[in-house]
């Protein structure tokens, strides 16, 4: 017992550690662009067993998890259910349907070639957007304003939540009919959740939620970590991805949290992505097979062309109508970004035993890759499109 605690404090220790040095790293370093995420998985790599063994991931599983789960809550949590009903939902929509199409017709090929044997976790894989991802990077350089953001926020969030689904039906443990019904009644549970606070509005219960959310009791707080961990808890109960739950967990508290709902988006913040998150990335560096990846670069290669090729082409021609075409570039480069759901496909795929564990590997290193490469891209573009905005701005000052 003794030594097992001490393992297990050696690797949180070791973890805490690569998550409080990413952003001194990325301070120092600021011309290189590198997102802090990718700054967490190297470390991971690096303090894993595969390199310096001062980690290991079965030590820190749980709250690897939990880091998951505030990553898809605070997804879902962004995300505006009325986008669905507007012209960026059914863009959104619409590309989503365009890449699963793609992705079907490519990976067949693949399939027949004998390089792929898991046909429908690497189908998903390839129309994932890692919005929960992307979103810290998006806030950083202020992405989320304007029109664009209107889209990135729609297509993020359907480029998360349909392969969730898909995965929920097509891979979940109880075979694709339960699988549906599973999802169903996960659904309502979130709903019935959402409706709570109606029964309590202006009563005492609320006057003490309101009372205590600012003070040593935390209320708000504790009641979303706790909503959080029960639909966890419930997805995982009818055989379906942990993602499944936190991302519902994320739409019913947007509907839910009672009080200040930005004191609530501070704290959030600062408890996700001071702790859990980074925990979720610097584990997922930890399992990734490095040794895989240095024996066959070309699938890491290959996988990470299909991201771009079958998330990013669509995009061009969907939202031809909607956007000019430097803003449809910047797009492309942002949906193909990927790296949560790789994660949860592979570890699917390895259990099952029908993924080959040179394919899960690169599809997480391809994953890692597009994180470091195309968030970085898109930055680029919006800078040099907002300082074109300025320079025609003071041109018109002028005159």
């Amino acid at each position: 017992m003794g030594d097992e605690l001490t393992r297990a404090l050696q690797s949180l220790f070791a973890v805490a550690l690569v998550a409080a040095l990413a952003p001194v790293i990325v301070g120092l370093i600021p011309r290189l662009r590198v997102p802090q995420v990718v700054v967490l998985i190297v470390g991971g790599m690096i303090v894993g067993p595969q390199v310096f063994g001062l980690a290991e991931p079965e030590s820190i599983e749980l709250l690897s998890n939990v880091g998951l789960g505030f990553l898809f809550l605070l997804a879902g949590y962004e995300l505006e259910l009325a986008l669905f009903r507007q012209r960026a939902g059914r863009l959104a929509v619409i590309a989503w349907v365009a890449s699963a199409a793609l992705a079907v017709g490519l990976v067949g090929i693949l399939a027949s070639i004998g390089l792929v044997r898991a046909f429908v976790p690497v189908a998903l894989a390839l129309t994932t957007t890692a919005l929960g991802t992307l979103l810290p990077i998006l806030r950083d350089h202020n992405m989320l304003r304007g029109t664009l953001g209107s889209y990135v926020l729609a297509g993020g969030a359907v480029g998360e939540f349909f392969p969730i689904v898909a995965i929920a039906i097509f891979l979940g443990s109880n075979g694709r009919f339960l699988g549906l019904l599973s999802l169903l009644v996960v659904a309502v549970v979130a709903l019935v959740l959402s409706l709570l606070p109606r029964l309590g509005r202006g009563g005492r219960v609320q006057q003490i939620l309101t009372e205590g959310e600012g003070a040593t009791a935390q209320t708000t707080l504790r009641w979303t970590v706790t909503m959080l961990l029960l639909l966890l808890l419930i997805a995982n109960a009818f055989g379906l991805d942990v993602v499944l739950g936190a991302f519902l967990a994320g739409v019913v508290l947007r509907h839910w949290a009672p009080g200040d709902a930005k004191s609530l988006d501070d704290k959030l913040d600062a408890v996700g992505y001071g702790f859990f998150i980074p925990v979720f990335f610097v584990a997922s560096g930890m399992s990734l097979d490095l040794r895989s990846i240095v024996h066959e670069p070309a699938r890491l290669i290959l996988f990470f062309l299909l991201l771009l090729i079958v998330r990013g082409l669509p995009t061009l021609l969907v939202y031809r109508s909607a956007l000019p075409r430097p803003q449809r570039v910047e797009l492309v480069f942002l949906m193909a970004t990927a790296l949560p759901l790789l994660v949860a496909l592979s570890e699917i795929g390895l259990e099952t035993g029908e993924m080959l564990p040179e394919n899960a590997a690169a599809l997480v290193g391809a994953g890692v890759l597009s994180v470091l490469a195309f968030p970085g891209v898109a930055v680029a573009i919006d800078r040099r499109l907002a300082a074109s905005r300025d320079v025609v701005t003071e041109s018109e000052r002028r005159q």
